[in-house]
């Protein structure tokens, strides 16, 4: 089954980084979060993605096309103008990468990759957000209920801490970022039938808004309740979240034994 990414956003939220680089190659550890989230579903057995890219696309184009080398020990015979590679660690993975357009909405980049999933079901996600989500659950689940899509649902943690106050104005308790108000919200993971693309009129239809609220009101739209760990890098505050997390070795979402 392929697995769609979106990574052509232009990030504008997190500008101090993507002014260089497209979001989804803002690094977590030495590696883009793009690598992190493929690293992820291929955990679970899924190696062939579709990315689709816009806002400096090359940059994920050039990354994947030197990504052997990058990983392998060479010798380079310069007199002779040969190289030969001693040993590497290389991923199981077929990519597809397809320039989706600059301005194109979420929607529109799916319908334009359309023609790579061979009228079969797919994941999608965000090219931005980390989860420990179960994706063959996911899946069970999609086949489950027999509806055309299914997202996973998440409650996000709270940006402030919150205190426990009683009458008398006393301060009983300090939750450091709680759950957030109880609400559900789309946390990308997708999973979908090719019959969607008959929601997506053109570029600049937005995925989330027409196209998932006519699945809604058809009774097409699941929800896979995931209750474990999801973030989405959407500043520099989150991106340090999620390198200390990295760094302090107990990331939730590395659910890989090896790691390159």
């Amino acid at each position: 089954m392929k697995v769609v990414i979106l990574a052509g956003g232009m990030g504008t939220r997190i500008s101090e980084e993507t002014d260089i680089r497209p979001k989804p190659m803002i690094e977590i550890g030495g590696k883009p979060i793009i690598w992190h989230i493929m690293k992820l579903y291929s955990s679970f057995g899924f190696n062939d993605f579709i990315i689709c890219l816009g806002y400096k696309g090359f940059v994920i184009k050039e990354y994947f096309h030197h990504y052997y080398l990058h990983l392998s020990d060479v010798i380079f015979d310069m007199k002779n103008n040969k190289e030969k590679f001693l040993y590497s660690k290389a991923e199981p993975w077929n990519i597809t990468l397809a320039d989706t357009g600059l301005a194109t909405m979420t929607g529109g980049r799916l319908k334009r990759i359309q023609k790579y999933l061979d009228n079969e079901t797919f994941m999608m996600t965000y090219g931005d957000g980390l989860s420990d989500v179960n994706i063959p659950a996911l899946l069970d689940y999609h086949k489950k209920n027999k509806g055309l899509a299914t997202l996973t649902a998440v409650q996000p943690a709270g940006r402030f801490g919150v205190l426990n106050i009683t009458d008398k104005d006393k301060i009983t308790a300090f939750l450091e970022k709680p759950k957030g108000d109880g609400s559900w919200i789309n946390g990308g993971f997708f999973v979908l039938e090719p019959e969607i693309f008959k929601t997506i009129e053109n570029d600049q239809t937005i995925w989330e808004k027409e196209p998932m609220e006519r699945l809604a009101k058809e009774n097409q739209l699941s929800a896979f309740k995931h209750s474990g760990f999801w973030k989405p890098m959407d500043t520099l505050r989150d991106k340090k979240e999620l390198e200390d997390m990295w760094n302090s070795g107990k990331a939730p979402w590395k659910l890989w034994k090896d790691q390159l």
